[in-house]
This record gives C-alpha cells, structure tokens and sequence, in this order.
C-alpha cells in the first residue's frame, strides 16, 4: 500500500475522514471524482474532491468549509448518493448538510453528552448517532416535508418543574433507576417534588433504605439540576471542559496548562492520544493536577444559580 497524496487539512487535529462511495463524473473533460469530507478540533468540517485522471493520477481539492458546530467535530458520514453531509460534534449536536450548496438541512439536539459516531443507512432515509451519553439514536427522515432549517429539541430542555408522574417515570427508567418507578407513584412525585428531593426525603419519607441506592438517586437528581442550569444559564466558558463541552466537575490541569474535566482527560489518553486537545502538540507529561481553586470558582457559581433559579 502506498499514499498518493498528503495535504494539511485542518488548523487543529483531524479526527475523522469519509469517501463518498458514488463516483461523479464533472461531464466536461471526463474526470471522476469521489468527494471526501475531513472533520476537526478547529470546529469545522472541510469537503474535499479527489480527482482521478489517467494523466494526472491522483489529486485533492478544496471544495468548501461546512460551518455551524460550536465545539470540535468528532464524527462525520455521506449518505449513499453523497448528497447529504452528516457530522456529530463535542457540542452535542448533530448537522445535516446539503453537499451541492453546504446548506444545513436539519439540526439534531437530543444526545446529552458529545456525539461520537453517525452513519446514513444505504438505501432507506435512516440515520443512526450515537454519544457518550450511551445512547443509539435512530432517526428517518420524512421526504415529503421540507427539510431546509429543522430543529429537533433536545427533550430535557423540557422545564422539569412543570414534569408529570409519568415523565419522572421514564426518567427514571433513563437513569437506570426502573425499580423505583413503583415507588415515585406511589409517593406522586412530580417534576417539581423530584427536584426538591434530599437525603432526609430519601430516607424518612420514600424508606429507601441503602446508603448506596440512596446515593444514586441523589447523583443522577444532581446531574438533572446541572442540566438544567447548563440549558437556562450561560455558563462562564472557563468552566467548561474544551473536550466535551461540559460544566467540569473534577477539573485537572494538564501538562499543556489547560485544564479538563478528569475523566474526559483519562480517556482521551487511554486511547494513545498523547497529544494537547487544544494545541495539538505532543504532551511532555501525563500528569493530571487536580485544579482546586477552579472546582471552588465552579461550585460557587453553581450555588449561586441554585439560589436564585
């Protein structure tokens, strides 16, 4: 195997290539070419043409700059005629673009966590994403609508206050929490109640008796109220973990002096990625400092938003 061309693409890291699998013929000097689509930290997703002539052999053309994500893209995918554009970005959102004009056909918000993997199904208009929030999501599109801006909300955005028994059912069914589905009836916990939830309620008032199950719910009540925040409030961007956008719990200081949040750091490593996500450049150590004096700065805000939402 040898490589026919080399071309630096991206300001920042590649993290993903894809070939369109239909040839196109430009009709006028007979050349074929595939189109290619790169994805990167700096944001953006870049198409590419590779040209083939018995001439020229090969060769690779910047075609345009497909903007529109806020945070690194991770993911991105052709559809089978190459006339869509799929990509699943750190900012947890995921973009359909029209590959003839680079117009943005739908934006899909529902994972909560990065999107790490999307993929156009051969011959039916279906679409899988997934996330690190653990979740496949299956998506068909309906030809007969138009399609040219759609949004689909993200369901959490929905205020949980206003929450019936039955969604704080699913919720829980979400979290893994199934066995208390029966319990939370029982005691009519709404979206309003579920919020208001402590250690003492856990215990006095539901009889959940195990320190860890109590524990549990209390994390994933936690975790609903940070997301809660996140989605009503701005959130200072130095708080926010630059590779998954996120409201850092455990912030580290790693050896490139950005700070991350632990374990979106541990893994990026774990996967012999010893590069800096921000710089791109070789890290002279793996050494994560935990960053006390931000997680202080972080834990005070989020009082203060607790206090006055």
């Amino acid at each position: 195997m040898r490589c026919l061309y080399n071309e630096k693409a991206h300001d920042l890291g590649v993290t993903c290539c894809d070939i369109s699998s239909q040839p196109i013929s430009d009709g006028e000097h007979g050349f074929r070419y595939f189109q290619m689509a790169s994805s990167g930290q700096d944001n953006q997703i870049k198409l590419w043409l590779i040209l083939f002539a018995d001439f020229l052999g090969v060769e690779l053309k910047y075609k345009c700059t497909l903007n529109g994500h806020s945070a690194p893209v991770l993911a991105c995918a052709f559809s089978y005629d190459g006339q869509m554009l799929v990509s699943g970005s750190v900012d947890k959102c995921v973009i359909i673009y029209e590959t003839s004009t680079g117009n943005t056909l739908h934006t899909l918000s529902q994972h909560t966590r990065y999107v790490t993997t999307c993929a156009f199904a051969p011959y039916s208009p279906l679409l899988a994403t997934g996330s690190m929030d653990k979740t496949v999501n299956i998506w068909q599109f309906d030809l007969k609508q138009p399609c040219a801006g759609n949004t689909v909300e993200n369901e959490s955005k929905v205020a949980v206050e206003v929450w019936s028994e039955d969604d704080v059912s699913a919720w829980l069914c979400a979290q893994d929490l199934a066995d208390f589905v029966g319990l939370f009836k029982m005691n009519n916990i709404d979206g309003k109640e579920l919020l208001n939830l402590t250690k003492e309620s856990l215990t006095n008032e539901l009889k959940i008796e195990s320190l860890g199950l109590r524990s549990k719910v209390l994390q994933k009540i936690e975790d609903l109220r940070m997301t809660m925040i996140s989605v009503s409030v701005t959130i200072p961007d130095e708080f926010l973990c630059p590779i998954t956008r996120e409201l850092m719990k455990d912030p580290v200081i790693a050896a490139d002096g950005y700070s991350y949040e632990k374990e979106a750091m541990e893994n990026w490593i774990s996967t012999r990625r010893r590069s800096s996500p921000m710089t791109n450049l070789p890290l002279p150590s793996l050494m994560l400092t935990p960053n006390r004096t931000l997680k202080m700065a972080i834990n005070r805000w989020l009082e203060t938003q607790q206090k006055y939402s």
